[in-house]
């Protein structure tokens, strides 16, 4: 398959998709089925790279006072389960009669 040297995001995921159903409907012959999931998984790690470098360049206006307006990094928020990992259970306040359920 011959391919362009840098070949856009969007292209690439519309190939990935397709190979997706290929594979998901489960008609390919063995050999094809495996070229196919090779091509996905080059495709999905270009992809990454892809998302990673736009993520890099992302950044966020942040007002900093009388100076002006500055840049900072894009953060990505955390993901529900990071959220729950790193949340401690509530507890009362010292001196709180209140019955916990």
């Amino acid at each position: 398959m011959s391919r362009k040297k840098t070949e856009p995001f969007e292209d690439a995921l519309k190939k990935l998709e397709k190979i997706v159903e290929k594979l998901e409907r489960g008609s390919l012959p063995l050999e094809e089925a495996m070229e196919a999931f090779a091509e996905g998984v080059r495709l999905v790690k270009y992809c990454n790279q892809k998302l990673d470098e736009a993520e890099n360049r992302v950044q966020t206006l942040v007002k900093s006072g009388p100076e002006g307006w500055t840049t900072t990094a894009f953060e990505t928020p955390p993901t529900a389960e990071q959220n729950r990992t790193s949340r401690e259970p509530e507890r009362p306040a010292a001196g709180d009669d209140t019955e916990l359920t």
